[in-house]
Parts: C-alpha cells; sequence; structure tokens
C-alpha cells in the first residue's frame, strides 16, 4: 500500500523547492531559475540567459528547482553532485533539507522537448551530509535528440558517483510514446531495489537501492550548438507527487 506525502500542482512555489540548481559551486544569482507557476510548472531557458557556471560547466545554460541544498566553506571542496575533481565552492549556502525522503513512490506528469540542444529531467540525489551518501536515482532523463515521432529515449537508473556501495546502472529506454505531450515519468525506490515507470507501465528494475535521505533535482538544460534555438524553451510540468 502507498500513501501519498504531497501533491503538487505548483499553483504558487510550494515550501518544498529552491528554485536555483547546484549554488554552491557559483552563486545563487547565477543559478536562479526561469520560472512560471499556476496551473503547473513552466521552467525557462530565455534567450540571452548566461551560462549557469562557466568556471566550472562551460556554456551550458540550466533552470532548476531542488528540495535540498548543502555545501561546505568557501573554497573548499565539499558539496552536492561533485561533477568535476577541480571544483570548489563559490558561494556557502545555508543548508536545508525541504523534501529528502529514504524510499517511496515519487511521479513527474510532464512534457519533453524535440529541439536537439535541449534536455529535461528529474532526478534525485544524497543529501551527501556525508560525502558518501552521493548516489544518484535518475527518474527520467530525456534529451532532444532521443524524441521522435512515436518514440523517445528515456534515460533512467543509478549513478555511484562517490558511493562506493553503487555500481553505475544506467541506460537509455526505448518508450513509445509522443514524449512532447504529458506523460508520467515515476520511480519506486524500496530497500530491496528500485523500478522505473512511463503512464504506470514497468520499463526498468534494480536490485541496488542507496539507504539514505535524498532529494530532487529537477531541471531543464541547454547544451552548446551549431543550430539556433528559438527562445523560451520551456520545460511544462503538471504535477508531481510524492508518496509513502
Amino acid at each position: 500500500m502507498t500513501e501519498l506525502i504531497f501533491e503538487d500542482r505548483f499553483d504558487a512555489l510550494g515550501e518544498h523547492w529552491f528554485p536555483h540548481y547546484l549554488p554552491h559551486w557559483s552563486s545563487r544569482a547565477a543559478t536562479a531559475a526561469r520560472y512560471e507557476v499556476g496551473g503547473g510548472l513552466r521552467l525557462r531557458i530565455d534567450e540571452g540567459q548566461p551560462p549557469w557556471c562557466p568556471e566550472f560547466d562551460d556554456e551550458n545554460k540550466v533552470s532548476g528547482f531542488q528540495t535540498g541544498v548543502f555545501s561546505g566553506p568557501v573554497g573548499g571542496a565539499i558539496g552536492q553532485s561533485r561533477f568535476r575533481p577541480e571544483l570548489r565552492v563559490r558561494e556557502e549556502q545555508e543548508n536545508v533539507q525541504l523534501f529528502t525522503p529514504t524510499y517511496g513512490r515519487f511521479e513527474l506528469r510532464a512534457k519533453a522537448l524535440d529541439d536537439p540542444r535541449f534536455m529535461v529531467a528529474l532526478w534525485m540525489i544524497g543529501y551527501e551530509d556525508v560525502p558518501e551518501r552521493s548516489a544518484e536515482i535518475c527518474i527520467a532523463e530525456i534529451f532532444g535528440k532521443n524524441v521522435r515521432d512515436g518514440s523517445a529515449g528515456v534515460g533512467m537508473g543509478l549513478h555511484p558517483f562517490g558511493d562506493p556501495g553503487i555500481t553505475d546502472e544506467f541506460e537509455v529506454v526505448d518508450v513509445p510514446i509522443d514524449a512532447r505531450e504529458f506523460h508520467v515519468y515515476a520511480a519506486e525506490w524500496r530497500p530491496e531495489g528500485v523500478r522505473f515507470f512511463v503512464d504506470d507501465q514497468l520499463v526498468k528494475e534494480s536490485d541496488q537501492s542507496p539507504d539514505y535521505p535524498m532529494q530532487f533535482q529537477l531541471a531543464i538544460f541547454e547544451f552548446p550548438g551549431e543550430s539556433g534555438a528559438t527562445y523560451p524553451q520551456v520545460f511544462e510540468v503538471d504535477y508531481f507527487r510524492a508518496y509513502r
């Protein structure tokens, strides 16, 4: 049996969400999400939007929400999602846990994009108050280049990062959907493993399972490319649900 913990339809910016993306590696100003709420969430990449962290992540742009933040002092290497070894904290954060469950079922109803320069995703990362508690559960990662008429490649699975108890287990699953329309992407995380669903259809299973608090990351990314994009590019979210 599952029990609904909360449902967010984004009529306002709810108490569970922090409208920035990994600000400790950059700053709150540079990582502030472009978004609208009211009858759903619309995360945007706008024309002229600067890169979120050019020092460490080149020209990549992002608008994202997350449900916690943790970092050490400025100049140090302690911080969530240390995606490059040379990363150093540029702006110390007030550490908060807005929603960091251990186990549950979580789902998002959203539309993806078909522009090859963009990617949308919902994933979980360890809160990392202990550095080894840093694995990722990717619920859905959809690159525009993988969105086709009648099918889409949806990335899902686990990454270990600094967790020695997890091995990399990630794949792009071809799903017979038009990802430009609303679909439900979900993960059921239990002590014995993680199961991944699209529109309530089981599409992947893993017998690995992190056993510590994890937070949610929800974002749209733009990567440099040769073809010009039109703006704004919008990641539309209908709802997020969390079950115990």
